[in-house]
């Protein structure tokens, strides 16, 4: 059975854990205990990746990090995701880099500012910065998806399963649903597909255990 290591909080676990979850494939989630501080640790670097970063999927001799590696496996494995097209794989592939570069890096990391630090440490200016940088992404998709339903094609591909990234999560860093309407529409149909959970249902690991 495939295995996911990852943690509630991490959007970027979640891009993997989804397309796990929509593929059919069979896996399970483990738990990285990263406020724990476990990515830092030597054990995490030399067993599972030297990079400390997650998540990080097992499969048999398979393992592989990076969210959008993890989805080109997935789609290896399951047919499942890639584009129907040689032209619309390149497609999905463009949306994946752009969503690792413009959006989810940038959603994750003033998320993380504005929620998961002391507020005495929060860095104003930084966060104000970012926020700017996200309208443009947000603008960027919600113009994309006027008028169609997925970000490719017909069919929910791994563009759609890495632009949602961060979009589900309830703490306030930015994103309002509500500001985006043709965002909103998708983020709700993507959530209608069969297996869909929340990425507080689908890993381990919620703001609440440490509360």
């Amino acid at each position: 059975m495939i295995q996911l290591h990852c943690f509630g909080e991490s959007g970027n676990a979640y891009k993997a854990a989804l397309a796990l979850q929509l593929s059919g494939l069979e896996w399970e989630p483990v738990f990285i205990d990263f406020f724990g501080g476990a990515t830092r640790s030597e054990e995490y670097r030399r067993d599972l990746n030297p990079m400390g970063e997650a998540p990080v999927m097992v499969d048999g001799e398979v393992k592989l990090t990076q969210s959008g590696v993890i989805q080109m496996y997935v789609t290896e494995k399951s047919g499942k995701f890639g584009g129907a097209s040689p032209e619309d794989a390149r497609e999905v592939m463009r949306w994946v880099f752009w969503d690792n570069h413009k959006l989810s890096s940038q959603a994750g990391m003033t998320r993380f500012l504005m929620n998961f630090l002391p507020e005495e440490k929060r860095p104003a200016e930084v966060i104000g910065f970012m926020q700017g940088r996200l309208k443009s992404a947000y603008q960027v998709l919600d113009a994309h998806l006027s008028g169609r339903d997925w970000i490719v094609g017909d069919g929910v591909t791994n563009a759609d399963l890495s632009c949602c990234g961060y979009l589900y999560y309830p703490e306030p860093f930015g994103f309002d649903r509500k500001d985006w309407p043709n965002i909103d529409a998708w983020l709700t149909r993507l959530s209608q597909q069969p297996g869909w959970k929340h990425p507080y249902e689908l890993m381990p690991g919620n703001p609440s255990d440490r509360a």
